[in-house]
């Protein structure tokens, strides 16, 4: 498979399941688009009459049209899907190992944030604190359950887990206690709204986590639209100070200020430039997840305006380039010369499987986003999975269980995308979010045209 698309002045053409990219001229893209479906003298023909301006030679278009051909032997173009038998190797290879947990230290917030996938924290249930001992058992557990993996991951997660921070610190005490004497490495990061970070806690931060998350939603108007107290206040002003303070002292790097766009505001750019700022330069814009007919839930009418902000992006981040002001955007990260094996890209992301999320009560979920979804409750820190069945279903999640990622260009950089937005759209963990679908697509466009562009300069 093949995919062609235009985008910040390059013709760019991707190969699919090899992995090649091309940047080519405007001969080589056209004949591209055609070289399949027609024999070397039609094509020729078609790009003589398409190409008269240029003065072509018969020579120059064959030429051309030769080159092409020698990318499809040399399987860099036109290159066949052979993948779809290994598509359950690495799950099945890493079957029963657990790499990663995220620790749900607390199910209650301080902030009432009305579109909260997790219910303003509780997760549709009772609002509760993890206790050391439930946290210390899921360390435990993961320790236990890591086969041979030395790093480790934990992500301590709410509700606001700052509001249990006595227990996030002396759960990272913990394990750093143990580490060693098990062979292993904790990576632990804090996703936080922000109300509670003091000095101790950036202290303590940039001591331990490897990675801080941080709630902002960019523009005052916005963020407070939304991320408000009991009392219906705003926050922005609250919190702002706090994360440059936090910023600051992490010497700006190693966190992420994460942001969430809604019907309010598909115009999430102006959202960005208001954290560039302020100061913030590792960024992210997430669509937001919500229910069927959520006042905040995006429209048909907003995704073409999302779609062209996707672009708008792209291009700031190339002047900020020049200026000597780079910023980087999460979903814009993309490695062309090492990126993850076939394996992972075809794999999926690990949830119920490597990787799963961990209540106050200590109850495990395939991941964050099914806490609260009974039927997909695993079991718990001490007794382990005690429904396979269910595990058994994630096992399964790859791209090629999606009939709807067969033809698609994109399926071997989403590996099928996301089970939770999934069974949320379709009541199918193997179901596909077709608006999601959408906007990721324009993410890789992008996030690809923004990698050619920084490698080859001004030079199109």
């Amino acid at each position: 498979m093949v995919h062609q698309y235009k985008l910040g002045g390059y013709n760019i053409v991707l190969d699919i399941c090899s992995g090649a990219i091309h940047v080519v001229d405007d001969l080589a893209y056209d004949i591209v688009s055609v070289f399949e479906a027609k024999d070397r003298d039609a094509v020729l023909l078609e790009m003589k009459e398409k190409h008269s301006d240029k003065n072509l030679s018969d020579e120059e278009l064959g030429r051309c049209y030769d080159q092409v051909a020698g990318l499809k032997e040399q399987g860099k173009l036109f290159s066949p899907d052979t993948f779809e038998s290994m598509a359950g190797a690495l799950k099945e290879k890493t079957a029963g190992v657990v790499k990663a947990l995220c620790l749900h230290i607390s199910h209650t917030c301080n902030l009432n944030c009305s579109y909260c996938f997790a219910s303003q924290g509780n997760y549709h249930g009772e609002r509760a604190v993890m206790s050391f001992e439930v946290g210390k058992q899921a360390l435990d557990y993961l320790i236990a359950n890591s086969g041979t993996r030395k790093n480790l991951e934990v992500d301590f997660f709410g509700g606001e887990p700052l509001m249990n921070f006595q227990v996030v610190k002396d759960l990272v005490a913990y394990a750093r206690e143990v580490e060693k004497e098990h062979g292993k490495n904790f990576r632990f990061t804090l996703t936080t709204n922000g109300l509670l970070i003091d000095d101790d806690v950036i202290e303590f931060a940039n001591k331990e986590m490897s990675n801080v998350v941080l709630s902002l939603d960019g523009r005052k108007e916005i963020h407070d639209r939304f991320r408000v107290d009991y009392a219906g206040n705003g926050s922005w002003e609250k919190i702002v100070p706090k994360f440059q303070k936090l910023v600051e002292a992490r010497g700006g790097k190693n966190y992420y200020m994460r942001g969430t766009f809604t019907h309010a505001n598909p115009d999430f750019l102006a959202d960005i430039q208001q954290m560039l700022d302020l100061g913030f330069r590792e960024l992210s814009m997430e669509p937001v997840v919500c229910a069927k007919g959520d006042p905040s839930e995006l429209t048909e009418e907003d995704k073409a305006i999302v779609l062209d902000q996707y672009e708008k992006l792209a291009e700031l981040m190339l002047e900020r380039d020049k200026e000597g002001k780079p910023f980087t955007f999460y979903h814009y990260m993309i490695d062309l010369t090492g990126g993850p094996c076939i394996y992972k890209r075809i794999s999926g992301c690990g949830s119920g499987t490597e990787y799963m999320a961990v209540t106050p009560w200590g109850d495990l979920y395939p991941c964050h986003q099914f806490v609260g979804e009974e039927k997909f409750k695993l079991g718990d820190v001490w007794n382990g999975v005690t429904k396979p069945e269910i595990q058994d279903e994630f096992m399964g999640c790859n791209v090629y269980a999606r009939k709807e990622c067969h033809d698609c260009w994109a399926r071997l950089y989403c590996s099928g995308g996301c089970a939770a937005n999934a069974y949320h759209s379709t009541g199918s963990i193997k179901g596909v979010y077709e608006y999601g679908c959408d906007l990721f697509r324009k993410r890789m466009e992008c996030a690809i045209m923004v990698a050619i562009a920084r490698a080859f300069g001004d030079n199109k």
